[in-house]
């Protein structure tokens, strides 16, 4: 389908000034112009996916610390650990996997697929979305059985007899999404476009945190309003005691099961871009019938 776009850099009568530059630039466009359009049409069904991946990561830096704000956090007599700072779990999971993937795993998946990264780019991506999922169901787990115990354990400040260590691998799977799914969708990026779009690349990755982030608040405030009621508060009232944040991320959870599905299938059609000029384009470039602004082709390959 995107083969039509190469029609808007094949030159018509009158569309080209005498010293060879361009009447209209709407009307003739460049071969490079044509492939970047390619390029973006090529992976934004990929960056649309990417946005609900990062959906799980922003509930980490919430969300997880109102749980811990209601549990033991004491660690030996004289130390409580900030509620805060138990997102540095997943940060140093990512500086221990990251490494131990690149100069272990790697050679060991080369010599297994003979491919040269081990896994391809949309692989480890992939596997960066089924780490959020098993982080979102984990986290569900563990508030369920933390109200339980709460709710079972009255105290003044509703805090559970129950170790803020029981967060941990919750955290561990985030930071395992972490390292392939954001390491992967930036080398993605920067890979499958052309070297004068790079700037454009990493703009897309950080437009997906930022997508992200209204898609949260979006789901939060759905949820507000949704799941409370005259007798019932909703899912994630303050009190998260009296609330049902377990139902919350298994509600994540799904909506990051259906947005898997998707990925898988337009990751099942996705072909890596090639540096490759079309028989058709030299044809048409023989005749003098397609614009001389030159580049590198964005074109699918196997």
């Amino acid at each position: 389908m995107l083969m039509a776009l190469n029609k808007a850099a094949v030159v018509m009568e009158g569309e080209v000034n005498p010293d060879g530059s361009r009447v209209n630039k709407w009307k003739l466009v460049s071969i490079q112009e044509v492939e970047e359009v390619k390029c973006l049409a090529r992976v934004f069904p990929i960056w649309a996916a990417g946005i609900l991946g990062f959906t799980s990561m922003a509930q980490q830096g919430t969300f997880t610390v109102s749980q811990a704000m209601k549990m033991d956090r004491h660690l030996g007599p004289n130390f409580q650990i900030p509620a805060g700072s138990l997102g540095v779990i997943s940060f140093i999971t990512i500086g221990v996997w990251v490494p131990f993937y690149d100069r272990i795993m790697v050679p060991a998946l080369r010599r297994v697929t003979k491919h040269e990264g081990g896994i391809t780019l949309l692989q480890r991506i992939g596997i960066g979305m089924v780490f959020s999922v098993l982080s979102m169901v984990a986290a569900g787990l563990v508030e369920k059985v933390r109200r339980e115990t709460a709710n079972a354990n009255p105290s003044p400040l509703g805090i559970a007899p129950m170790s803020v260590l029981w967060l941990v691998p919750q955290l561990v799977l985030m930071g395992l999404c972490e390292a392939f799914n954001v390491i992967g969708q930036i080398e993605f990026f920067n890979r499958q476009f052309p070297e004068n779009m790079r700037s454009i690349a990493n703009a897309l990755f950080s437009c997906s945190f930022a997508g992200a982030s209204y898609v949260s608040s979006a789901l939060v405030t759905t949820v507000h309003h949704t799941t409370g009621t005259h007798s019932h508060p909703d899912w994630l009232t303050n009190d998260i005691n009296s609330g049902r944040l377990d139902y919350f991320y298994y509600l994540v959870a799904g909506i990051g099961v259906l947005n898997f599905i998707y990925f898988l299938f337009v990751a099942q059609r996705y072909h890596y871009k090639g540096i490759s000029v079309l028989p058709q384009d030299v044809e048409l470039a023989s005749k003098g019938e397609l614009g001389h602004y030159t580049a590198a082709k964005c074109e699918d390959s196997t």
